[in-house]
């Protein structure tokens, strides 16, 4: 039996064909499963890739203190890699974040502070404070949205792996924006490997990276999003790469009634980035036609957001209401299609 330790079992995560939006669009879509990855999301691909970059050059050294701000599951990759390879790791967290998030990091042995949310680059965003602690403390600041070797985690890693799992048969890849990571690392290896591949984002309201990907503007949209880990309001080193050929603005409320349909159809129990970068591959899939390849990844599992994503109160007092049903879904990204 192959004997792999927690680091070594990041990555190399299963495809899922989602039959019920496959059979919608005539496409072959399938969720990259990264849910998976030892830590739970993603994230461990970037913070084990800005980890081993700052070994090499010399930033870090065990006993390190590692400090980021975090909406959650970088954070996570971030205090489970620190506990093995020896860094202590502290944490900038938005409250806006879930409190199961928040617990989490803290079981793990992180330290976590825990500010008030606001907008980049106000002083008081959890990203300015971060960097200002790591130079009052003499600590590294990991910086994810301006490392470059987060996407170069994903370029290394994700892109290569789904084109060897679809046979270089992709024809699409579909995902939203949190820092930019995956999308850039994933967007540039697939068009390295084939220009014709498609890539389709969307993004939240309140964030500016659709703007950016129609107009060239980073322009914020009005409103605030409930959806956690995408959504950004500047264009960072890891969103420069990005190869986009498609972009919509998607609301809370679609976001939302994909996760419960997701789980319903496909028994797939996601958050809502996820959620996200499903209307993002359905969209792509309208757009291209039936018969075409589409590949999305599933961030994390929605476990970390029952207390918000699939709580009524809380979704009440937003002016939200969770759907699972197709009607209440696919018209409203059908209707994004023709706008």
């Amino acid at each position: 039996m192959e004997k792999k330790d927690f680091i070594s079992s990041i990555g190399n995560t299963p495809l899922i064909y989602l039959k019920s939006l496959s059979s919608l669009t005539g496409c072959e879509i399938y969720g990259k499963a990264e849910f998976m990855n030892p830590g739970g999301s993603v994230k461990d691909r970037a913070a084990l890739g800005m980890i081993e970059d700052a070994e090499k050059k010399g930033l870090i050294r065990p006993g390190s203190v590692i400090i980021e701000g975090t909406a959650g599951n970088t954070g996570i990759g971030l205090a489970l890699i620190g506990n093995i390879k020896g860094y202590k790791v502290k944490l900038l967290v938005p409250s806006s974040q879930s409190q199961e998030k928040i617990d989490t990091l803290r079981g793990m042995g992180a330290e976590v502070l825990v500010v008030p949310p606001a907008p980049y680059p106000d002083p008081k965003n959890y990203r300015i404070i971060a960097a200002r602690l790591a130079e009052e403390e003499g600590a590294y600041y990991i910086n994810q949205f301006e490392n470059e070797a987060n996407y170069l985690a994903h370029y290394r890693t994700t892109g290569p792996e789904i084109w060897n799992q679809t046979d270089g048969t992709v024809d699409g890849f579909a995902c939203a924006i949190g820092s930019g990571g995956t999308l850039a690392g994933v967007s540039m290896y697939l068009k390295e490997k084939n220009p014709s591949v498609k890539i389709g984002c969307v993004d939240p309201v309140g964030s500016a990276m659709h703007a950016y990907f129609t107009s060239g503007v980073a322009e914020v949209s009005a409103g605030e999003s409930i959806t956690e880990g995408i959504g950004q309001g500047a264009v960072t080193a890891n969103v420069r790469p990005c190869r986009v050929d498609l972009s919509h603005r998607v609301d809370d409320q679609t976001i939302l009634n994909m996760v419960h349909y997701i789980v319903q159809k496909e028994g797939i129990f996601l958050g809502t980035s996820s959620g996200a970068n499903l209307c993002a591959a359905y969209l792509l899939a309208k757009t291209l036609g039936p018969g075409k390849r589409l590949v999305s990844i599933l961030c994390d599992s929605g476990q970390k957001y029952v207390s918000k994503v699939y709580n009524p109160d809380f979704l009440s007092s937003k002016g939200l209401r969770a759907s699972s049903r197709p009607e209440d879904l696919f018209p409203a990204l059908d209707r994004l299609l023709q706008s």
